[in-house]
């Protein structure tokens, strides 16, 4: 899947399209949607529609269509890692030298 979203806009025009679609399976007009989300008509249209909108405008979208859950993925953490592994990647960081 790593190929699905080869540019930044690509991965904004399906986030846009599945906002639509989610909103037309909750049977709201955009213009419901805007005043629950609290952004601008505008603004919703140029989401859907794939072009760039704010972070913080996508985040109020989402909340309102009870999609919140899609942004803990966003960004997963890393994976435990034993205290072995933790410390040996430690000893092998190492500070740049400063420069003169």
């Amino acid at each position: 899947m790593s190929g699905y979203f080869n540019s930044p806009g690509s991965l904004l025009s399906i986030a846009g399209n599945r906002a639509r679609q989610r909103r037309l399976a909750l049977g709201l007009r955009q213009e419901d949607l805007a005043a629950a989300s609290g952004v601008t008509v505008a603004t919703l249209r140029r989401f859907e529609s794939g072009r760039n909108v704010g972070f913080q405008a996508v985040a109020q979208i989402a909340l309102a269509l009870r999609a919140e859950q899609g942004f803990m993925q966003l960004f997963p953490a890393p994976e435990t890692q034993s205290i072995d592994e933790i410390v040996k990647r430690r000893r092998l960081r190492k500070r740049a030298r400063r420069r003169s």
